[in-house]
């Protein structure tokens, strides 16, 4: 029994150990490297957010997905008018999937209306609107989002 509470308090001590150093990586990382933020977001937002201006930095990001989704497409419209033609469902300008059966369809069609909803409830409001006040850990979930939406765009073959 002795023997027992003595590799009991072995394992737990190192457990408790393990929990600091994974506290202490934690603390030294960025949040955009725990969020793993997309690369070519963060030259682009990381200073507004380290400064405090979080709800700018996610503006900025969106005008960016914004921008690559016109680039892509050759589409000159921004926001709703953008996405809505230029993901489709017939003769699409971005193809994300194969689009050769009902669940590919489905895809193509669910990301137009996430990229489209992405500019109407997140943009939008803090282009339209002054003294949005965002805190770090939504201004975090935006740019998760935003990075998300560029990454599909990325494994689809957009570059």
């Amino acid at each position: 029994m002795l023997n027992r509470l003595k590799r009991f308090e072995v394992v737990a001590r190192k457990a408790h150990a393990f929990n600091d150093m994974a506290e202490q990586e934690r603390q030294v990382l960025h949040p955009f490297d725990l969020r793993n933020i997309h690369p070519r977001l963060q030259s682009i937002v990381k200073s507004l957010f380290d400064d405090g201006h979080f709800a700018q930095a996610t503006f900025e990001a969106f005008k960016f997905v914004d921008k690559e989704v016109q680039r892509f497409s050759g589409i000159s419209e921004s926001g709703f008018k953008l996405f809505m033609n230029a993901f489709a469902e017939t003769s699409p300008a971005i193809i994300l999937t194969k689009m050769s059966n009902t669940s590919e369809k489905d895809e193509q069609q669910g990301y137009k209306f996430i990229f489209t909803g992405s500019a109407l409830a997140i943009r939008n409001p803090r282009g339209h609107e002054y003294g949005i006040k965002d805190d770090p850990d939504k201004c975090l979930d935006h740019l998760s989002l935003a990075s998300m939406l560029l990454r599909r765009l990325d494994e689809s073959g957009y570059k």
